[in-house]
């Protein structure tokens, strides 16, 4: 029996709720940076804070995976051996390594600039594909790389002027949280052929949870995270919650009713976002080099996501 058919006026909410919900994690996403830098003036460390962030994460996933594991008969067949080592290893690359590296950055830099170098990452992405993993290179998304970069390079030239503390190191930290992270994505598909996405996803984050929490015990001391004082654990919430589980539900849900592509073109909305709340919130600075800068890297990223698009079709 064919489904009844969809009003114009129906459809448009559809995706208008779609497009809301992928908005919506887009936003919370970018908070990340922020909630960082609030927690560092208020003196917490970038061992405490991450392992926070993960503790409360955790539960979540813990139950995502036993609901999967039920509703999966013989998964837990398969998550096992070298496919439960590879899976962990590869969590800790993409939520731990990179996560890490990306917390101590922005010690350094602002929250306005580690968004936009992170942004970058499909850079990455497309540059360890072709050198490792036998990707094609599509020499059409060499323009939106030239033109991200050079919007970087303005706001890196800014701060270099008026904000030189810290920015090399900042810099190099971040753009390593990135590469980690599109390494992440290539071992990460690998694996979640074997097991999915959903159960991938819950054994990686736990694992990458579980190191986070034994470095803070190891560099603190094992009660730490027990003697955290409110404004502390509120960063932690806030982290583990805000920033961390609701936006992967939102922007799953967003992919689930607009589809990945039309979710993918509402990412420019996350450094357009920080760099707002950054400047209300934090005070950071925003001239006309953060303007331009901010205009070239979004325009670059949206320029390669359509040429990379547009050579998978054509090759």
């Amino acid at each position: 029996m064919s489904a009844p058919p969809v009003s114009a006026a129906s459809a448009e909410r559809f995706d208008t709720l779609g497009y809301a919900f992928a908005i919506g994690g887009a936003v919370l996403f970018s908070t990340k940076g922020i909630f960082i830098k609030l927690a560092y003036a208020h003196g917490v460390a970038t061992e405490t804070l991450l392992a926070l962030r993960m503790a409360v994460a955790l539960p979540v996933y813990a139950v995502i995976f036993l609901v999967l594991a039920r509703r999966t008969p013989g998964i837990l067949g398969k998550l096992r051996g070298w496919t439960l080592v590879a899976t962990m290893l590869v969590g800790l690359l993409g939520y731990y390594v990179s996560s890490y590296l990306d917390f101590a950055g922005l010690q350094f830099v602002s929250a306005q600039y580690e968004r936009l170098v992170l942004f970058t990452y499909p850079f990455f992405v497309l540059v360890l594909g072709v050198w490792f993993f036998g990707d094609r290179m599509a020499w059409g998304v060499v323009p939106g790389m030239v033109i991200s970069y050079l919007g970087l390079a303005v706001i890196f030239g800014w701060n270099l002027v008026a904000e030189p503390q810290g920015l090399f190191a900042g810099t190099a930290l971040v753009m390593a949280a990135a590469l980690t992270f599109a390494l992440y994505q290539h071992l990460a598909r690998r694996q979640m052929k074997i097991i999915g996405a959903g159960i991938f996803t819950c054994v990686g984050m736990s694992t990458a949870g579980i190191a986070a929490i034994a470095q803070d015990a190891v560099v603190h001391g094992p009660g730490n995270l027990a003697s955290v004082d409110a404004h502390t654990l509120g960063y932690g919430l806030a982290l583990g919650i805000l920033c961390t589980v609701l936006p992967s539900f939102l922007m799953n849900a967003g992919i689930s009713r607009i589809g990945a592509r039309a979710t993918s073109t509402t990412a420019g909305i996350g450094p357009v976002a920080t760099a707002a709340i950054a400047v209300v919130v934090l005070g950071e600075a925003f001239t006309i080099f953060h303007a331009i800068g901010t205009a070239l890297v979004i325009a670059g990223i949206t320029l390669f996501g359509r040429a990379e698009r547009k050579a998978l079709v054509t090759g």
